[in-house]
């Protein structure tokens, strides 16, 4: 049984992915990588539409070339039929056969002085007239003069052609019996001849066409050597294309190289080491990632240590009630009226944990979405609401300074919580002949809502910080029955609403707390 076993796991393994497989699927996974091959998909597909149209202009411009010398060609022909002067190019050398140089010099003595060819008139003069145009005016290479008279091939220059124009080709009868000026292309799949260019002229003798003369040229050895120029250019252009592959992975390399900081400080975070930090140069997006990454992992630092503060301080506020529920429980006795004594302590304690723990409860919700319930609300009946719920929570002189008339857009159940806070706060630091005022006001599309006292102020800095959570005034004469969270509750309030607190104090003097809100807060 165990080596049946043995056996299926050696075949199981056959399937194993091998190191280098996984080497390969991370380096494909990169992205300079994909970089790359977007840049060669790119490249490649430019370089493969390029070629083809390069070879296409290159054959346009060598057509455009050599119907220009045919169009010239044509026009010398069509002079001298004319009469016009001939102006012989591209002489005869010694080098000729003695025939054509006799003939050579018969027509130079024609030719001589001012004497002028004129119209044929008959077949004598035009054979004179070939005679004249290919003895004087010689063709480029691969260029080629063509004449017939009466259908019938008559002489051409050179006299040597490719098979497809010779004597008995179909171009070649098909030339013979124009009757018409014809100017055009003919394209061949043969080995000597690709495509030819040519320009047919009758010519017309008593109204009856009696010759054709023709200037062809075929363009096989420009279009090689232009064929040549694309290869030339494909061996440079993969040579920089393999180069220009190497500088992009390299530079991309350097580029990404930021994002490859950011994924070596990302592991090395943790939370109990939140400083690190990536180094953020230049103004591109690169180093405004790593601006938003920083500023990021400073909010990152700033919430954890905020929770762990929080923590600390909430186990140490539950730690006091717990403490003395404990101590007094453990030393409770047999007597009735101890025993009733205890459970009322230990009722009082657990009230103030459950109290603390709804607060916390109230300042973790402050953060969602659904914190609020808003409603239009009238603010000169809030206010008066406000007044009289706040009159029952301890003896003072109680004032009304003033009540704003308008509507505004908020959470009348966290507003009315936020000032009773506040309230409370006043009585705790205040006497029973000091003033306690409350207001509200509406200007420049805000609502203040206020808390006025004559209590005993607070320390100028202590102002900040009593706004934190668990926070108590450091010279406070009295002892504040509350865990530090009031204050924090209502400026998590008021920033709920878009708005703030604002504190003004002085020691001796008292202190006046106000809830700023927009009119109309912006939606979430």
């Amino acid at each position: 049984m165990s080596s049946v076993v043995k056996r299926f796991c050696d075949r199981l393994s056959v399937f194993k992915v091998s190191p280098l497989l996984l080497v390969w699927q991370q380096v494909f996974g990169e992205a300079r990588t994909r970089i790359l091959l977007w840049y060669l998909l790119i490249l490649g597909i430019t370089f493969l539409i390029s070629i083809p149209i390069f070879r296409y202009q290159l054959y346009q411009r060598i057509n455009q070339r050599v119907r220009q010398d045919i169009e010239i060609n044509m026009m010398a022909f069509n002079a001298l039929i004319k009469g016009e002067k001939f102006v012989a190019e591209n002489r005869l050398t010694n080098d000729e056969p003695e025939e054509i140089l006799n003939e050579s010099k018969q027509f130079n003595s024609l030719l001589s002085g001012e004497e002028k060819i004129t119209a044929p008139a008959s077949v004598e003069d035009l054979i004179k007239l070939f005679k004249a145009y290919l003895l004087y005016r010689r063709p480029e290479d691969e260029s080629y003069f063509i004449t017939f008279i009466d259908g019938e091939f008559y002489k051409s220059s050179p006299s040597k052609r490719p098979k497809l124009l010779a004597r008995d080709s179909l171009l070649m009868r098909r030339w013979a019996k124009q009757t018409q000026p014809e100017q055009g292309e003919q394209e061949f799949f043969a080995p000597d001849a690709s495509n030819i260019l040519y320009m047919v002229e009758p010519i017309t003798i008593n109204g009856q066409t009696r010759g054709v003369f023709v200037v062809a040229h075929n363009t096989t050895g420009e279009r090689t050597e232009a064929l040549k120029a694309v290869a030339v250019i494909i061996e440079v252009f993969s040579l920089v294309f393999v180069v220009s592959l190497i500088l992009t992975w390299l530079a991309a390399g350097r580029i990404l190289a930021p994002l490859r900081t950011i994924l070596t400080t990302a592991h090395a975070i943790s939370e109990s080491d939140l400083t690190q930090r990536l180094p953020a140069r230049g103004n591109g997006e690169l180093a405004e990632l790593a601006k938003t990454f920083n500023e990021m992992m400073d909010r990152l630092e700033a919430a954890f240590a905020s929770q762990r503060e929080f923590v600390n301080d909430a186990g140490h506020e539950l730690k006091t009630p717990i403490t003395i529920v404990r101590g007094h429980l453990e030393l409770m006795g047999d007597d009735p009226q101890e025993q009733q004594e205890t459970v009322t302590l230990v009722i009082g304690e657990l009230d103030r944990m459950s109290r603390l723990v709804d607060d916390m409860i109230l300042l973790a919700k402050a953060e969602r979405a659904d914190f609020l319930q808003v409603a239009t609300v009238n603010v000169a009946e809030l206010t008066k609401e406000l007044f009289v719920k706040a009159q029952a929570l301890a003896e003072r002189d109680w004032q009304l300074d003033s009540v704003a008339k308008g509507q505004i857009v908020v959470d009348r159940q966290r507003i009315t919580e936020a000032v009773m806070n506040l309230a409370q706060n006043a009585t705790q630091h205040t006497r029973e002949s000091d003033t306690i005022s409350i207001g509200s006001a509406i200007a420049k599309g805000k609502v203040r809502f206020w808390i006025r006292d004559t209590g005993e102020g607070i320390p100028l800095v202590d102002q900040k910080r009593i706004f934190e959570r668990f926070a108590r005034s450091s010279k406070s004469r009295r002892r504040s029955e509350g865990a530090g969270l009031g204050l924090s509750i209502v400026r998590a309030i008021a920033e709920a609403h878009f708005g703030q607190v604002l504190l003004r104090s002085q020691l001796g003097t008292g202190s006046m707390f106000t809830i700023v809100l927009p009119l109309d807060p912006p939606k979430k």
